[in-house]
């Protein structure tokens, strides 16, 4: 009987994607895939490292699962991803219950760590971060209806916050001609939505080609039959050119939703962040895309407490926020990571960065409750994703709701198929979701 394998996958949508590679190398070598993590006799925790709060989740998760294997309930316990990256050493003297690790340069040697973990060996991969990017299969673990599409990975834009390209080593992209593959194979099995992602995707194609080439990509995808939505995660603003907005603006597949992280609105912290470019050019370009992009739901992520930001920065940002109305915002505390330069950098104390990600959030609140009811007796397109037994009722996603990080729709209806597209009138909203009916029977 084969081994039965199962994992718990943290973080990103990019290091899930890495998870999904990792469950296809091992169901191809004749191990027993679950997601019934009670039966599983080889877990892997598949980690994040970002910031503190991710690094925690990671290892409570890997206590978690090291007490089910001292009770005997699970054989080996392997730990993979950013956190095995970043602390390599403390994993293997902190957590003697770890049987195995790999870091991000060695997903493609899971199938022989866990053999050797099975024959009583402690294995330790760490292959090169910035090799090609691994063009393995994948087990979509998400859906109904949509996946992942990771087109690069790394990063060099070197933020003085940011640990990722220490992590994740230098942008690469990958071949186009494998990603139309994969977007083609994925819409055979039924994928109607591809979420593109990488740390940065305007940067895709330039370390291949040359010069940016999403635009290109997104043309090739939108060709592909069976996708119906194309989603773009995460856009920065300085490589957003006029080619790309009309793009978005005239492909119907694009939908017109826009992820683009800007961290900071004040000049100066921009400056000691090491972003490109001017909280102004920031603004402007929100502007543009506004202008160009009729329906533009706009998404970004934004810091409090970084160094240089004193009440006069943080009343900036939150003029900011007033004045744009982002409909959809991430507001986080500043976590300072050793190793990046911000880290020796004078900042706000952890008390005082929390609190004015709290206010910040609220200002945020107000601006997506009245999105939300802008969107009261409309009919939107909603993928539906399943039904909640407790709620009774179906829920799904618009355009403007990306997963994990955003609101769903309820609704209620027949005729209704997890995974397919169904009209749905929007009648009332939910602390941040909305309520509707299928339109068929309003």
């Amino acid at each position: 009987m084969a081994v039965k394998v199962g994992m718990v996958s943290l973080g990103c949508a990019k290091n899930l994607v890495n998870g999904e590679q990792m469950l296809h190398l091992l169901r191809e070598a004749g191990y027993d895939i679950t997601a019934d993590l009670g039966e599983t006799e080889v877990l892997i925790v598949n980690t994040c490292a970002f910031i503190d709060s991710a690094k925690q989740e990671a290892i409570d998760t890997i206590l978690e699962f090291a007490e089910l294997k001292k009770e005997g309930r699970l054989q080996k316990l392997l730990v993979t991803g950013c956190l095995s990256q970043r602390y390599r050493k403390e994993i293997l003297k902190e957590l003697p219950e770890v049987d195995g690790i790999l870091g991000t340069g060695s997903y493609d040697e899971i199938v022989p760590a866990v053999a050797a973990a099975l024959e009583g060996e402690k294995p330790q991969c760490f292959g090169d971060i910035s090799a090609p990017v691994s063009e393995e299969g994948r087990i979509v673990t998400t859906g109904p209806g949509w996946a992942y599409l990771k087109i690069a990975e790394g990063c060099d834009n070197r933020c003085s916050y940011c640990v990722i390209p220490s992590i994740r080593g230098k942008y690469r992209s990958r071949p186009m001609e494998n990603l139309l593959r994969e977007a083609e194979d994925l819409a055979k099995e039924g994928v109607k939505e591809l979420i593109v992602v990488a740390q940065d995707i305007t940067r895709y194609g330039t370390d291949l080609y040359g010069e940016p080439r999403l635009t290109d990509l997104i043309r090739g995808l939108a060709k592909i039959g069976g996708i119906h939505w194309i989603r773009l995660h995460y856009l920065y603003p300085d490589l957003i050119t006029d080619e790309l907005i009309d793009e978005v603006a005239a492909e119907p597949k694009v939908v017109k939703y826009l992820d683009i992280p800007i961290q900071h609105i004040s000049d100066g912290i921009l400056k000691k962040m090491n972003r490109r470019g001017t909280g102004a050019e920031i603004e402007a370009l929100l502007m543009k895309l506004r202008q160009r992009i009729p329906g533009l739901v706009l998404r970004t992520s934004l810091i409090t407490g970084l160094p240089g930001e004193g009440e006069k920065e943080f009343e900036e940002l939150c003029a900011f926020l007033k004045r744009a109305k982002l409909e959809r915002a991430g507001v986080f505390a500043y976590s300072p990571e050793e190793g990046t330069p911000a880290f020796r950098m004078e900042r706000p104390d952890a008390e005082t960065a929390s609190h004015r990600a709290e206010l910040a959030v609220d200002i945020q609140s107000e601006i997506m409750d009245e999105f939300n009811a802008s969107r009261l007796d409309t009919v939107q397109e909603v993928l539906a994703e399943g039904f909640d037994r407790f709620a009774d009722c179906w829920y799904g996603r618009s355009y403007a709701d990306s997963p994990e990080v955003d609101g769903k729709v309820f609704f209620t209806g027949s005729g209704v198929k997890p995974g397919e597209f169904i009209r749905v009138r929007i009648t009332d909203t939910l602390e941040g979701d909305l309520v509707g009916v299928v339109e068929e029977e309003a």
